[in-house]
């Protein structure tokens, strides 16, 4: 299984930018896939997540009325819009892929639920 993410890069405070990530060698037709993000210098943590195939779409707080994750299920595909930016969102992002989907709910925010990882794209956000 691979995840080729796109998109990314610099922005001004108050703008918008799209992450998209397309999984590749899937075995399984079922999976949750979302993303997570990494500020300099701060731990990993969740951003978003669409639970096993769109059964529910799950934010951290900071990107709730910001941030939209949506599915192509025929490109096994998922996009973040990301609006209303700030200079807190500038993180590297990953994109990340639950399959065959094994992770229990309570564990959906968390790294450890995600077997599979793209390769980070930077998103930074100027003031």
């Amino acid at each position: 299984v691979q995840l080729q993410a796109s998109g990314g890069g610099l922005v001004q405070a108050g703008g918008s930018l799209g992450l998209s990530c397309e999984a590749s060698g899937l075995t399984s037709s079922t999976y949750s896939m979302g993303w997570f993000r990494q500020a300099p210098g701060k731990e990993r943590e969740f951003v978003a997540c669409m639970w096993r195939n769109g059964v529910r779409t799950y934010y951290t707080d900071s990107a709730k009325g910001r941030f939209t994750l949506s599915r192509d299920s025929a490109k096994n595909s998922v996009y973040l819009q990301m609006d209303s930016l700030k200079p807190e969102d500038t993180a590297v992002y990953y994109c990340v892929l639950d399959t065959p989907p094994l992770t229990i709910l309570s564990e959906r925010y968390s790294a450890r639920g995600y077997d599979y990882w793209g390769q980070g794209t930077l998103v930074t956000v100027s003031s």
